[in-house]
């Protein structure tokens, strides 16, 4: 497989967005409550894509998974009742959705990686990033990758757990 990770244009919504509602689909199935509430919908992607924080996965020209990816910028990471590790610029990684027919490749863990790369690229060393409390395929993977549990965080009135992990210069 060759893949590789790259800004998102708004000729490639279609296609995120139908990863994006198989993603929807799967988070309900495995008994979990993020994404239930309309959120993501095709207008936030759309958004992403606009203020250049959409990024996606593809295996050579197909689109795989989708992930949005800013710097310096979540509001709600500033109320965080716990402790981040770091008070340094950091990005953070949001919406990481992969294709139902590329699931268990690794695929979520290859977005976080190529979002180390990108963040070191821009002299960023800190990633940050929350999930539901009930979505146990992405705790399971930022636990793999070394992410170090924060505290939480509130979006839309729910509480998430947040995570950082420190990159090495």
């Amino acid at each position: 497989m060759n893949y590789s990770f790259r800004k998102a244009s708004v000729h490639d919504i279609p296609q995120i967005w139908t990863i994006i509602q198989q993603a929807i689909v799967r988070r309900k199935n495995d008994g979990s409550q993020q994404w239930q509430d309309g959120y993501p919908n095709e207008n936030l992607i759309r958004k992403d894509i606009v203020d250049g924080i959409g990024y996606v996965l593809t295996d050579d020209d197909k689109i795989v998974g989708y992930a949005a990816i800013l710097f310096n910028d979540e509001p709600a990471y500033e109320k965080l009742k716990g402790t981040w590790l770091t008070n340094e610029d950091f990005a953070v990684v949001h919406r990481v959705a992969i294709s139902d027919y590329y699931l268990g490749k690794g695929l979520a863990q290859k977005i976080f990686l190529f979002t180390e790369d990108l963040a070191l690229d821009n002299n960023i060393f800190s990633i940050k990033v929350d999930t539901n409390f009930d979505n146990i395929p992405m705790l399971k993977i930022l636990e793999k990758l070394g992410y170090t549990y924060c505290g939480e965080v509130f979006f839309r009135g729910d509480a998430r757990k947040a995570f950082e992990k420190i990159l090495l210069k």
